[in-house]
């Protein structure tokens, strides 16, 4: 296949650039670079099967020749860059997906777009399945990163209905890994640093609040799953097994060896969910996935990553 990845510099994107090429496929990697970096792609320069665009794709995106299909990546994804980044964030949710979905439809290609468990909101449902509506504050501080990738699904769903284009929509929960920014303000490379710096993790409210962690290899399979599947509903995919935050900084601190141990600070992150669990019985039962990497074998990868980064 000849697939074109937006957002191809970035955490994600980068990864599955690295798999399709693997899988013998010819990638087109854009990115307008406003959070990805070049860095993340530098090893595949020269492959005659990947190129490269820099590329804003809330402007008119031209391809030439073929395209087998569209993997719709591009996005700020942490807290600190869509409230840095807010209008940004909405028009490539918006104009961004209805001009990749653009290409989808003049190059019959399959798309498939990269939603999020932020959909979701504060949950009210815990597990959250797929069939759950979420509980979202529209004009919240995560506001513009949920609605923005609330109204991609939609546009998906729409473009699917209307002009047949063969989709999937794939809602990711919390994924860590190598070439995830430093100071991305998530909370893997937060303790992560931390913990390096040999400084106190620092816990937000009293640590109760739950996440779901997966690598970025097990997403990275369930999503090649999902495009070669003929699935066309939304699909969680995402760790199911729960845990505290304060019990993830208490792991990262065993595995780093920091003694410098944890603070809490009181105040709890305005907007913060409160849980996050997906409930994983479509991927299992449709996709046949499910997560393989153990929270301590991925982070000792993703640390000896952040080592020469810190």
């Amino acid at each position: 296949m000849r697939v074109l990845i937006t957002g191809g510099s970035g955490f994600l994107g980068s990864h599955l650039c690295d798999r399709f090429i693997a899988e013998g496929h010819t990638v087109i990697a854009m990115d307008n670079l406003i959070t990805g970096n070049t860095r993340n792609i530098a090893h595949l320069a020269g492959n005659p099967n990947f190129s490269f665009v820099r590329h804003d794709i809330t402007n008119y995106i031209y391809i030439s020749g073929p395209i087998d299909a569209v993997l719709h990546f591009a996005s700020p994804a942490s807290p600190i860059d869509y409230l840095k980044l807010p209008i940004q964030t909405l028009k490539v949710g918006s104009l961004g997906t209805h001009n990749a979905l653009g290409v989808a439809l003049a190059k019959g290609a399959r798309f498939l777009l990269a939603s999020t468990s932020e959909i979701y909101g504060d949950p009210l449902e815990h597990p959250q399945k797929e069939t759950y509506s979420g509980n979202v504050d529209p004009i919240g501080p995560r506001g513009v990163y949920d609605e923005a990738k609330r109204f991609a699904e939609a546009l998906t769903m729409a473009y699917h209905n209307v002009h047949n284009v063969d989709t999937r929509i794939v809602r990711i929960f919390n994924t860590y890994g190598p070439r995830m920014r430093l100071a991305d303000g998530r909370v893997v490379p937060n303790f992560i640093a931390q913990a390096l710096r040999g400084e106190p993790l620092t816990v937000y409210g009293d640590g109760s609040q739950t996440r779901s962690f997966q690598y970025v290899s097990d997403l990275v399979e369930g999503l090649y799953r999902l495009l070669m599947s003929d699935f066309t509903q939304p699909v969680n995919i995402g760790n199911p097994v729960e845990m505290s935050i304060l019990e993830f900084a208490q792991a990262v601190n065993e595995i780093t060896g920091n003694q410098a141990g944890i603070v809490i600070k009181d105040e709890r992150i305005k907007g913060d969910p409160q849980t996050r669990q997906p409930d994983i019985t479509r991927a299992r039962t449709i996709l046949g996935w499910e997560p393989q990497v153990h929270l301590k074998e991925g982070l000792i990868k993703t640390i000896e990553y952040f080592r020469d980064v810190v």
